[in-house]
């Protein structure tokens, strides 16, 4: 059995990216803001709602596919746009790319990846999903959309909560900002994870290939011109824009109020996501699987709601589910795998969460993802899960009678 195999959770390939990488960049991929308390709180209140399974259900046949955007994918499971993954594997992005198209699901490419929005459309043929953000120069803005059309990306995902980087302070430690320090300290610790270092050693330079012949030349002078490009100035209007000159599916990720998620629609919003940036941007925020039924009810159906956030598990994915979201988005998860073994490594993470996803269905009575509504989810609360029913629910998504539960 080989290593990637032995991996039984995402907990396991954590541990073997933990040994592949140099503390830094494990950091970089596991660290979030302040404190790190939205960053915990994504993973901790998954604890805090229990699954209601159904008897004598016929779970003979499982389905877990879901339709989106006029498709049906095998899974509900997405891969979350993460910037820079090229510097945890060799051409990082591509791996990605070519895992997603063989679990036959969609990859959300990040603007920030080491390589173009062309070269992961030709890494592999699968759905692929363009995240960006409105910069302060338009042009670029616009120039990034026109590219992913082209290079046939099926939908345009907008980011909204990242006005400026949040304060990453275990990257601000080891010195890995957007100046890269080199103290002999990091050196030592790349030169002991050798396997990282000589397949680094290998591959092409890294940039951010996207933004060559916007910024500097390499990839601290990009890294600072990007980070300069983030637009704090951004305005409802300024997703009106974006809508008009985008004419395939278009989503708005970094949502945790109701009331933005409806007004959204308005502005031709055809999907939300409901993220905290994996914890990384405002810290001290609700962790997303809190305040996902209330933005389902705001939209009343209108859009389909996914979520991101926290998730490591099968059960994570059933609970997000069942309080209303049409698929999530695995972002860590993902990069755990693709440290420890590039394109199989990710192949394993997606095949750990389906095979749970799966595994919980035949137990809890679910024949298909359609099944699961909030009436087979309770929020546990300091008595127990009888005073947490789902009958506590008020029409906003929130708890009324679950004493100490959220509010």
């Amino acid at each position: 059995m080989n290593r990637l195999a032995r991996a039984v959770s995402i907990d396991d390939l954590k541990r073997q990216a933990r040994a592949q990488l140099p503390k830094m960049l494990f950091d970089f991929v596991d660290g979030g803001s302040g404190d790190e308390a939205t960053l915990n709180a994504n993973y901790r209140r998954f604890q805090g709602y229990a699954l209601v399974g159904r008897a004598l259900n016929d779970v003979s046949r499982r389905d877990q596919s879901v339709s989106l955007f006029g498709k049906t994918f095998p899974s509900p499971v997405f891969v979350a746009p993460t910037g820079s993954s090229g510097l945890l594997w060799p051409r990082g992005e591509a791996e990605v790319a070519r895992a997603c198209a063989a679990a036959g699901t969609v990859m959300m490419v990040s603007a920030g990846a080491t390589l173009s929005i062309e070269e992961v459309a030709e890494a592999a043929t699968g759905p692929k999903w363009l995240q960006l953000f409105l910069y302060r120069d338009r042009g670029i803005t616009a120039e990034f959309a026109a590219r992913a059309a082209a290079a046939g990306y099926e939908a345009l995902c907008l980011t909204i909560d990242c006005p400026i980087l949040g304060l990453r302070e275990r990257d601000i430690r080891n010195g890995f900002t957007i100046n890269p320090r080199i103290t002999p300290r990091n050196a030592l610790d790349a030169c002991l994870h050798p396997g990282w270092w000589l397949r680094m050693a290998r591959s092409p330079r890294i940039t951010f290939r996207n933004f060559v012949g916007h910024g500097g030349g390499n990839i601290v002078d990009m890294a600072r011109y990007i980070s300069s490009l983030i637009d704090p100035a951004v305005q409802w209007q300024d997703i009106e824009w974006l809508r008009s000159i985008w004419k395939g599916p278009f989503i708005i990720k970094g949502v945790l109020r109701p009331s933005d998620a409806k007004r959204l629609l308005t502005y031709g919003c055809d999907g939300i996501i409901v993220s905290n940036h994996g914890g990384r941007q405002l810290d001290h925020t609700l962790a997303t699987i809190d305040t996902l039924p209330a933005i389902v009810d705001a939209v009343e159906g209108r859009v389909p709601v996914l979520l991101d956030g926290g998730i490591r598990r099968g059960t994570d994915v059933l609970k997000a589910v069942a309080l209303g979201a049409s698929a999530v988005a695995v972002g860590r998860s993902h990069l755990w795998g693709l440290a420890a073994g590039g394109a199989r490594g990710v192949e394993r993470a997606l095949e750990i969460l389906t095979a749970e996803i799966d595994s919980a269905m035949a137990i809890g009575g679910w024949s298909s993802l359609g099944a699961l509504t909030r009436d087979d989810i309770r929020i546990i609360g300091p008595r127990g899960p009888e005073s947490c029913s789902v009958e506590s629910w008020d029409p906003a998504g929130h708890g009324r009678s679950c004493e100490g539960a959220v509010q």
